[in-house]
C-alpha cells in the first residue's frame, strides 16, 4: 500500500465499523486504480486460517459484464450502477476446510478500506445460491472455485443507517443465555 493512501486514511475503525452501510445507489463517477488497489490489498491481508489465504478476487469494471451479473443476481441489480463489482472466490486446493469462511474476512476488510477511502458497498452472497453457475459461466470461472460473493463499489449517491440490537440481546456471559 502506498504512503500516500495510507496517509488519506485517517479514520478511526471503530468509526468505519459502526457508519459504514450497505449502499445500492450508485453515482457515475470512476473509482481511483489506487482506490481499488487499495481496497484488494485490504481484503488480501485479512486473517485466514493457517494464512493459507484461499481467496481469489476477480475485478469487473466493464459494464456489460457488470449488466449481465446484475440481470442473474436478484438482489444485485444495482451491479449495473456501480462502476466496480468484485467477486469473491474460495479455493478448496489453498484450504480444504476454510476456504468458504476465510473469504469473508477479506470481505469485511474490503467493505471497511472502501468507507474508509469515501466509497460506498454492497456485499451479496452467491454461493448456494441459484446465481453461483451463472456467475461461473459469465466470468469463465474454473470449476474448482466456489463464488462465494459479489462486492459492488462505488461513490454512494444516498446515505443509509440502521440500528443493531442491544448486546444483552446477542450476548451470553460464560454460557448461554446468562446475563452479565
Amino acid at each position: 500500500m502506498s504512503d500516500d493512501i495510507v496517509s488519506m486514511i485517517t479514520m478511526d475503525v471503530l468509526h468505519a465499523i459502526r457508519h459504514r452501510r450497505s449502499i445500492r445507489k450508485y453515482k457515475s463517477k470512476p473509482v481511483e486504480p489506487e482506490k481499488i488497489q487499495t481496497i484488494l490489498e485490504a481484503g488480501q491481508w485479512a486473517p485466514s486460517a493457517s494464512n493459507k489465504q484461499p481467496w481469489h478476487f476477480i475485478v469487473v469494471q466493464n459494464e456489460k459484464i457488470r449488466k449481465e451479473l446484475a440481470g442473474i443476481h436478484t438482489w444485485g441489480r444495482f451491479m449495473v450502477e456501480s462502476p466496480v463489482v468484485i467477486v469473491v472466490l474460495g479455493d478448496p486446493e489453498k484450504h480444504a476446510k476454510y476456504y468458504l469462511a476465510d473469504p469473508h474476512n477479506a470481505v469485511q476488510n474490503m467493505l471497511l478500506a472502501a468507507y474508509s477511502l469515501g466509497l460506498g458497498t454492497c456485499w451479496m452472497g452467491v454461493r448456494d445460491t441459484p446465481f453461483e453457475e451463472e456467475f461461473r459461466k459469465v466470468l469463465e470461472i474454473p470449476a474448482k472455485y466456489r463464488v462465494v460473493c459479489s462486492i459492488s463499489v462505488g461513490y454512494p449517491a444516498e446515505e443509509r443507517k440502521s440500528k443493531r440490537l442491544p448486546l444483552d440481546e446477542t450476548v451470553s456471559w460464560e454460557k448461554f443465555g446468562k446475563a452479565h
